[in-house]
């Protein structure tokens, strides 16, 4: 059997690609404030602005390609059972060729209905107002929004749970409850973290620390793992 390679991702992995996140301006997110397009509170105040704010990123995911980190983690896939954590709702993931993602904060190309989380559909171009699910509910992206439920939490610690190695890329692990997933890593599991500018768990004992972006951090990490 493989060694099950946990990996956990966030925006400083897409960034290269051009995706950019809301932490890049002082909680702003391409000029907006994240809470006006990235809250209940904001749905029910301005649907349509959250709507077209949400259409224009999965136009820019659609445009964006995997960069070197996306396709670095898909080729650790061939001595490794690889399983991606992501906070990103961006796709490049998959389109690199990882196979076992899990998305913690939705997806970009879903949309569910306004009445049932469960009733999700598959989506490439605009959602609109007046864009109904069949049971009637008005449709919206099928992303997590700050203040809903991070329902795949617990399948997160499950997998976090059972690693035999895990990495952190390019998140400054301040988001929660994705934060406090390197909590639940078992005792002496060899561990790296990946980023710019390494986040606050850079202080656990036995980490490995690679303050490079993700697309050169990723090339490190091929390199010590295949001395293991």
């Amino acid at each position: 059997m493989k060694p099950k390679l946990v990996v956990l991702t966030g925006a400083g992995i897409s960034a290269e690609s051009g995706l950019k996140t809301f932490r890049d301006s002082d909680g702003l997110w391409e000029g907006y404030d994240v809470y006006e397009v990235a809250s209940p509170q904001g749905w029910a105040k301005n649907p349509k602005l959250v709507l077209e704010f949400y259409n224009v990123r999965r136009r820019d995911v659609k445009a964006a390609a995997p960069n070197e980190a996306h396709l670095g983690l898909a080729r650790l896939q061939e001595k490794f059972d690889v399983q991606i954590i992501t906070q990103n709702i961006d796709d490049l993931h998959e389109r690199a060729g990882s196979k076992n993602v899990l998305h913690l904060h939705g997806e970009i190309f879903k949309m569910r209905s306004v009445l049932n989380e469960s009733r999700n559909y598959a989506i490439e171009g605009d959602i609109n107002l007046g864009d109904m699910a069949a049971d009637g509910g008005q449709l919206r992206p099928d992303i997590v929004w700050f203040g809903e439920t991070v329902h795949k939490i617990v399948d997160a610690a499950e997998i976090v749970m059972s690693a035999d190695i895990f990495v952190v890329v390019g998140t400054s692990l301040v988001v929660y409850p994705a934060a406090g997933l390197v909590d639940c890593l078992q005792e002496g599991v060899p561990s790296y973290v990946i980023d710019k500018k390494l986040p606050e768990m850079s202080h656990r004992d036995g980490l490995v620390k690679i303050e490079k972006p993700a697309s050169v951090g990723i090339l490190e990490l091929e390199e010590a793992l295949s001395k293991l």
